[in-house]
């Protein structure tokens, strides 16, 4: 083996800055940081369910897993999170589990960088 290429995998992430906005338009800025607190715990919680699906082979439960993700994702403007927790959910879907497990590692890097750029965010009101 002559040359050994590393590949950097970034992920890039765009919180919905509308879809933020709208939350705290419906709920009150603080409502609206109360519902984005839980869904980020959330989200955490779930992508770690995935990950053990995986592990297992749970093909049933990771597809569970995932499909919950998106409705999450979408309610606090994680666009990128939803698509990619759509596309392991086809994957599963169509039985190729080696898309499923490349498009999950996929979500995982979407998800750790999404739930990053939430927390980085000083002010949730909009």
């Amino acid at each position: 083996m002559e040359k050994v290429v590393t590949l950097d995998q970034k992920e890039s992430v765009r919180l919905d800055a509308d879809r933020l906005g709208a939350l705290v338009g419906q709920l009150g800025d603080r409502n609206a940081e109360e519902v984005v607190c839980r869904a980020i715990e959330e989200l955490a919680v779930r992508l770690s369910n995935c990950d053990r699906m995986w592990r297992r082979q749970d093909w049933v439960g990771l597809r569970k897993s995932a499909r919950s993700l998106v409705a999450i994702a979408e309610q606090i403007g994680m666009s990128a999170l939803a698509r990619v927790a759509n596309d392991v959910t086809g994957a599963v879907d169509s039985g190729d589990h080696v898309a499923a497990s490349a498009t999950l590692f996929r979500l995982i890097r979407v998800g750790e960088r999404s739930l990053a750029a939430v927390w980085d965010q000083q002010d949730l009101s909009i």
